[in-house]
This record gives structure tokens, C-alpha cells and sequence, in this order.
């Protein structure tokens, strides 16, 4: 039975895509057979993460709008993982990128899509590829697509930054998610500053939202300065960051 984790955030900007990846390459590494798929449709990234140009081709774009399957738009990025650790037998992931095409772009802000097309979408790649676990990386804020994502999900993992903004947009999330029935719902807080003692950080967070924290992703320079070469908790597996994530890929591994 295949695994479903959403990753969500309410703002833009909080390092959701990067922590998607990272989470990704955690859960193949340990042989399990992964996929991540970027519905950030309007402002896609992840594929950057992976080495890939805003050109390439076979995108969800593509399985969205008929023109192929959507297990043709999985990429298989384990030999990409594996140049930066060893991945356990069994191992395996796949990238399933949108599209960075200006043209894609535009049509799918002037059309939209069938959101039902992209559940459907999830059950085939799930089933085609024998998924462990389906990791979606949403759009910020919440639509139609979000609340999909949120709806047919195992495990969300809402994103947020220690800020006032995302503290409000945050219980916004967690009402909606709780009212949509999620199963299990886990706090990340990313970009914490130094000075911030985590440990109250933490009871604070489980205090006002109800939610186990799965990991607080410290504010790192080296985490910023690697920007998009590759994935940061793979290529510095000793750096605090990057035992902050293989905590969190611990934790969804254990429901």
C-alpha cells in the first residue's frame, strides 16, 4: 500500500520544494521506492534539485493536458541520489517535474486543469511504479488542487517559519486539514534562527497547534549558499540540517 505525504505550506518561500526533495532522498536511500511530484504547477522548481534545465520534457503538464501517462513523466533520479550516497536495496526515486515552459506556464493560468485528471494520476503512478510512498509537493495556500492533495493524504506535513504570518496561516491549515479528516498531520518549522531555544519552540508549537513537531530545520548559511546543487541533507549528511530532515523522514516511516 502506497504511502501518501503531502507537503504544504500556507506562504511561499517557506522551503517547501527543498525540504520535499530532501525528505524524498531520505526515504529512497533507505530502500524504500519513492516518488515526488511537484504540483506547484504555477511556479515550479523542484526539478532544479535534480540537475534538471527548465526545458525538459515528459511533465505533469503533459499527463495533465492527455498527451502521456503520467508514469512517462517519472523521471528516475536514483542513480542522481546515489552519486552523493549509497541507496539501500530496493531503493528508488522518481522525479515527476511540471513544466518551467513560459507557454505551460500561461495555459495552465488562463485554463486551469482537471483536478480530477491529477488524482487519478496519483493512483496510477502509485500503482505502475509499486510506490512505497507518493510525496506531492503542493501550490502554497489553499485551493482546489491543495485541498485534493490534503484530502487523499496519509500524512500532511505542513511547512512553516517561526514568523507571526505563518503562525495564522499555519491554524488556517490545520483547521481545514482536521476538518477534511488527514490522518496524521506533523509540524516542520524551518529557518529558525540560532537564538531561538528549540526545545520551547517546539512545546510552544505542539501547545497551540495540537500537532507533533517532526523536525525544526535550523537557519543554516551553508543550506542557502548550496541554493540548487542538489540535495543538502545527501551531499552534508553530518550538518544539523540534515539530521533534522532524516528525523522527519523517521518519523512519517513510523506511522
Amino acid at each position: 500500500m502506497t504511502k501518501v505525504i503531502s507537503i504544504h505550506s500556507f506562504r511561499g518561500g517557506t522551503g517547501k520544494s527543498n525540504t520535499s526533495s530532501n525528505l524524498a532522498g531520505q526515504l529512497a536511500a533507505a530502500g524504500n521506492r519513492v516518488a515526488v511530484v511537484d504540483t506547484d504547477i504555477q511556479s515550479p522548481g523542484i526539478h532544479v534539485l535534480f540537475g534538471f534545465s527548465d526545458d525538459l520534457d515528459n511533465t505533469l503538464n503533459d499527463y495533465l493536458w492527455g498527451k502521456i501517462p503520467i508514469a512517462q513523466a517519472a523521471h528516475d533520479v536514483t542513480e542522481r541520489i546515489s552519486r552523493s550516497t549509497t541507496v539501500a536495496e530496493g531503493g528508488a526515486l522518481y522525479l515527476i517535474p511540471s513544466s518551467m515552459k513560459s507557454g505551460d506556464i500561461a495555459r495552465v493560468l488562463r485554463e486551469g486543469y482537471d483536478v480530477g485528471t491529477l488524482n487519478d494520476g496519483f493512483r496510477d503512478l502509485a500503482r505502475d511504479l509499486q510506490l512505497d510512498y507518493l510525496l506531492i509537493d503542493t501550490h502554497p495556500g489553499l485551493n482546489e488542487e491543495t485541498l485534493l492533495s490534503i484530502t487523499i493524504s496519509d500524512i500532511l506535513l505542513l511547512l512553516m517559519r517561526p514568523d507571526r504570518q505563518d503562525f495564522q496561516g499555519t491554524a488556517v491549515t490545520v483547521d481545514v486539514a482536521r476538518k477534511l479528516g488527514v490522518p496524521e498531520l506533523f509540524l516542520i518549522i524551518n529557518k529558525v534562527p540560532s537564538n531561538i531555544d528549540s526545545v520551547d519552540l517546539r512545546e510552544q508549537m505542539t501547545q497551540i497547534y495540537g500537532a507533533e513537531v517532526a523536525a525544526i530545520l535550523p537557519l543554516a548559511e551553508e543550506v542557502v549558499q548550496n541554493a540548487s546543487e542538489g540535495l543538502f541533507s545527501l551531499t552534508s549528511p553530518d550538518h544539523p540540517w540534515s539530521e533534522q530532515i532524516r528525523q522527519a523522514a523517521a518519523r512519517v516511516s513510523q506511522q
